[in-house]
């Protein structure tokens, strides 16, 4: 296990080291006030907590939720680091992690401007993806065994998100028509805090050990070795991670909370908890059988069907739309900017 005394060590002896883990802590804050905060907005939204104790919330739930899943599994993080493979020129792989770094917090500060809750999970997988093209010159620099999880991450956080959060909601209200309706709508907006709770530790264990496994990337690679099976994942670099991101959450997330929780659509909080509750349960099915899924995508999805539950226009589908597109060009837009820069850093550097 790679101590922080060896950390230090390894970046005093590698100066390349300390730009990629500046663009990686980047990755990691941009993410924290996208995808963190996403995973806090619709209890905003109803009103049943307000921002500024959300993002505590979300603070403490993804620090829990890295550290806690790491201890039990580390099945994402595996999948992550077995799903590219930079070739045995460790400083052109270091230089093609770089690219890719960049390639994700350009990406994830674009959305951020303009308030599009982006997967940062697909930008990292796209940009990663990317660099491996440019390094190894053609597909033999991605398993696509690995790269495959991808994909069924990807229906499993779409459709079982969204047909849960729908499902969900349209069960409460017949099992709940002889109650009192204030007391119900009491119980269901503490229930929805708690959902929301359970949404950010599930994104501290899924989001967490993406960037936590491409930090441990760099220090691999920068010892001169390409071997990352078997990796331990230390305590303080779990501190880091986690530290980073609700730095990241506290700084920008009301941005993202607002789009999502306010005006994507109008939940009540028995819909804002069936939206919690079904995103929570796919995301913990994906991290405990190592699917690389987005926790914004999940979450979004469950939302959308949760509101469409009730009235199918009470979703502002125009925001939904931009939503979509921006996750449809993710892909091949991450993965271009990564293959571009990484093949000018490999020139330049």
């Amino acid at each position: 296990m790679i101590t922080i005394g060896h950390f230090l060590e390894i970046l005093f002896q590698s100066p390349f080291l300390v730009v990629v883990m500046v663009l990686i802590l980047g990755s990691i804050f941009v993410n924290g006030s996208t995808d963190a905060a996403n995973a806090i907005a619709e209890p905003v939204g109803t009103r049943s907590i307000g921002v500024g104790e959300a993002i505590v919330m979300s603070v403490i739930c993804n620090f829990i939720g890295l550290v806690g899943m790491t201890l039990i599994s580390t099945a994402v993080a595996d999948t992550m680091s077995g799903m590219v493979d930079f070739g045995g020129d460790t400083h052109a792989a270091l230089i093609a992690l770089a690219a890719a770094t960049v390639a994700i917090v350009g990406w994830g500060v674009g959305a951020w401007i303009f308030g599009i809750p982006t997967s940062e999970s697909h930008a990292l997988i796209a940009g990663l993806t990317g660099a491996a093209l440019a390094v190894s010159g053609g597909l033999e620099g991605v398993n696509m065994g690995e790269w495959a999880k991808v994909i069924y991450g990807l229906v499993l956080s779409t459709v079982l998100g969204y047909a849960a959060g729908w499902a969900i909601a349209k069960v409460i209200p017949i099992l709940c028509r002889n109650a009192d309706r204030r007391r119900a709508n009491d119980f269901f907006g503490r229930m929805q805090v708690l959902g929301a709770a359970g949404v950010a530790l599930m994104h501290g264990a899924q989001d967490g050990q993406k960037f936590m496994s491409t930090a441990m990337m760099a220090i691999i690679l920068a010892t001169g070795s390409t071997n990352m099976a078997n990796v331990e994942f230390p305590l303080w670099i779990m501190v880091l991670c986690a530290g980073i991101m609700a730095i990241g959450t506290a700084v920008g997330g009301k941005k993202i909370i607002k789009t999502v929780g306010m005006s994507m659509v109008r939940l009540d909080k028995y819909q804002g908890f069936a939206a919690s509750i079904s995103a929570t349960a796919s995301l913990l099915i994906a991290t405990l059988t190592g699917l690389p899924v987005s926790t914004t995508h999940t979450k979004t999805a469950a939302i959308m069907g949760a509101g469409a539950a009730e009235n199918v226009r009470s979703v502002n589908w125009a925001i939904a739309k931009d939503m979509v597109f921006t996750w449809v060009f993710t892909f091949p837009g991450c993965g271009l900017i990564g293959y571009v820069l990484a093949r000018l850093f490999l020139l330049v550097f």
